[in-house]
């Protein structure tokens, strides 16, 4: 049985106010996008809120699954398709109470998977690795190893996303592990042609490489 082809896991910059909605859409509408996880830090949920929704209606139009990073109640407020838990950020079980039984539920599990196998058990849709590659969009505290997503996938069905400092020039070796999703943010938003020209490389080499098996 071949296992289906890696897909682009897009997650915003901190800053998605200003012209950032119009930056969204010239992404999705350069090519497959599977899902965009808003992840905004030190603001209020009612700013959240308002950023969000132009942000989530850009991903409705495009068929992109919208994930609420770190904010079982965010998630909740605005209806979203999931959200990404941190190890602090609460249970699978809990977030599947909040936000029912089709919400997509994600947990970092750094490069443990012991954590991943202990979220899958409470019920998670994904589990995320990384980082795999240094990373300015945030400070990273766990490096990731491609033996992880191999082993991960070779056990169990739960998908993985690999996530932390991936490009087009760095992602192959990550894809060929067994990430069924490669999360992307500043290899898209700093790309130097601009997030179009990057999700077309992004999907040129998924393209590539295509399914496995």
């Amino acid at each position: 049985m071949r296992t289906p082809a890696c897909q682009i896991y897009l997650i915003s910059p901190l800053e998605v106010g200003g012209d950032f909605p119009a930056r969204l859409e010239e992404a999705l509408s350069a090519g497959p996008v599977a899902a965009f996880q808003f992840r905004v830090k030190g603001i209020d949920q009612h700013a959240a809120f308002a950023l969000a929704e132009p942000l989530q209606a850009i991903c409705a139009a495009y068929d992109v699954a919208f994930i609420v990073n770190d904010s079982i109640s965010l998630a909740k407020r605005l209806n979203a398709d999931g959200v990404h838990l941190g190890q602090s950020d609460g249970t699978p079980d809990e977030a599947r109470e909040e936000l029912g039984k089709q919400a997509q539920i994600g947990v970092t599990c750094h490069n443990s998977r012991h954590l991943a196998m202990e979220a899958a058990e409470a019920g998670a849709d994904y589990v995320a690795f990384g980082a795999f590659f240094p990373t300015t969009t945030k400070d990273v505290e766990h490096v990731a190893e491609l033996d992880t997503i191999e082993k991960w996938s070779f056990v169990t069905e739960i998908p993985c996303v690999a996530i932390g400092g991936i490009t087009p020039e760095n992602a192959r070796p990550v894809i060929e592990a067994g990430a069924d999703f490669i999360a992307v943010s500043g290899g898209v938003w700093n790309h130097p042609d601009g997030p179009a020209a990057a999700v077309k490389a992004f999907n040129a080499l998924l393209a590539l490489i295509g399914p496995r098996g």
